[in-house]
């Protein structure tokens, strides 16, 4: 069985979505602009496929557009979305059909553009309500399909008993981390500067070299009315743009690897647990690659907000110092549907860095679902 190997890894920089440098650049020149980049990499290679993960976007393809704006009009495209975790499924399922011997190289990633998101409609007997948001799972009393602050922030402070403190000191950690890590040029390998209409955008802008723990701490909880909530504006991911995509080929090509990817996994969770999901698709991920949480050297776990982060460091019993090291959705962004190749793309060259090494990137994402996925560097 021929493993599947990354053998390109980049992405755009991130915008603050409706404010930042992006906000006039839609998914479709995004993804063109991360796809053509991975194109330049493997040079004359065949690709035999383009899977992109997308949400809220309309319901085209928008892997299909940016193969043919990057020349690759005989590759089909793939449409992929499992919401928040979308980027991280397009790669598993590129990997799965390279380790089954269908295809030999294939783009995945992830594109998603908040600020140009198309508004929708749906029509309830004669009425139609606008805009209109699919629901990520049936509306429950302590999981509003509408309100992630609650469904996912919440529910996870009060299961792992995370305290606004524990948030607002993760959250001024993720800015920091990103901070290092923009100021140690560690995104440079994996950032291609994208040219726009307000400018040439090269640098995450959504990180805030100002925070404090006093600003943090300043901040009003998003639901006053619910007693000792402590999910704030501070503690929770920005909306964001941006695109994501890695090349994922057959090592039977002979290709220069910057990783394997391992194992991967996706669990289905109560949707009020659902910011606990990586606590279960983790070991689950792990358990197939035949390792176990001690054998990892660094993860990626998504910050929708501080407190599902925190939680499940806690449940797992994680060491903080080795988790989202360069920051993540607090800090970076959560561009939804590119996030989990964003996190991929980060893991892989910070391991290039350390020597090699064991990596995961989790997400949780809306409905109760959580995914994992185990790639290798090898020293």
């Amino acid at each position: 069985m021929p493993e599947a190997v990354i053998v390109s890894a980049r992405r755009t920089p991130i915008g603050t979505a409706f404010k930042g440098t992006l906000r006039d650049t839609d998914a479709f020149d995004l993804a063109e602009h991360a796809v053509g980049a991975v194109v330049e990499d493997l040079g004359s290679a065949p690709i035999d496929d383009v899977i992109l993960g997308e949400g809220l976007y309309g319901g085209g393809v928008i892997a299909r557009h940016a193969a043919i704006t990057a020349g690759l009009v005989d590759v089909p495209g793939l449409a992929v979305n499992r919401h928040c975790a979308a980027g991280l499924s397009a790669v598993q399922t590129a990997a799965g059909s390279i380790r089954a011997g269908m295809d030999t190289l294939v783009l995945a990633g992830g594109v998603n553009s908040a600020s140009t998101s198309p508004k929708s409609k749906f029509r309830v007997g004669e009425e139609w309500i606008e805009p209109w948001m699919s629901p990520t799972h049936p509306n429950q009393p302590d999981a509003p399909n509408k309100d992630m602050s609650i469904t996912v922030g919440w529910n996870s402070a009060v299961a792992a008993g995370v305290s606004r403190t524990e948030m607002d000191e993760w959250a001024l950690r993720s800015h920091r981390n990103a901070i290092a890590a923009i100021d140690a040029g560690r995104f440079d390998d994996e950032i291609v500067p994208i040219k726009t209409v307000h400018g040439l955008f090269s640098v995450d802008e959504h990180p805030r070299r100002e925070t404090s723990m006093e600003k943090l701490a300043s901040l009003k909880p998003l639901h006053p009315e619910i007693e000792g909530f402590s999910i704030t504006a501070g503690n929770a991911s920005g909306a964001n743009d941006a695109a994501a995509v890695l090349a994922i080929a057959s090592d039977e090509l002979g290709l220069p690897a910057l990783a394997t990817v391992r194992s991967w996994a996706s669990v289905g969770v109560e949707p009020a647990q659902t910011g606990l999901s990586p606590v279960a698709a983790i070991p689950k991920a792990l358990s197939r690659a035949g390792l176990s949480l001690s054998d990892v050297d660094l993860f990626e776990i998504n910050e929708a907000f501080a407190a599902n982060c925190v939680a499940c460091v806690k449940l797992l019993d994680i060491d903080p110092d080795i988790v989202n090291v360069s920051g993540s959705g607090c800090s970076l962004g959560h561009p939804v549907a590119a996030s989990g190749a964003r996190m991929l793309t980060t893991l892989v060259y910070e391991l290039r860095r350390r020597g090699g090494g064991i990596g995961v990137a989790s997400m949780c994402a809306g409905g109760g679902i959580g995914s994992a996925t185990v790639v290798e560097v090898h020293a």
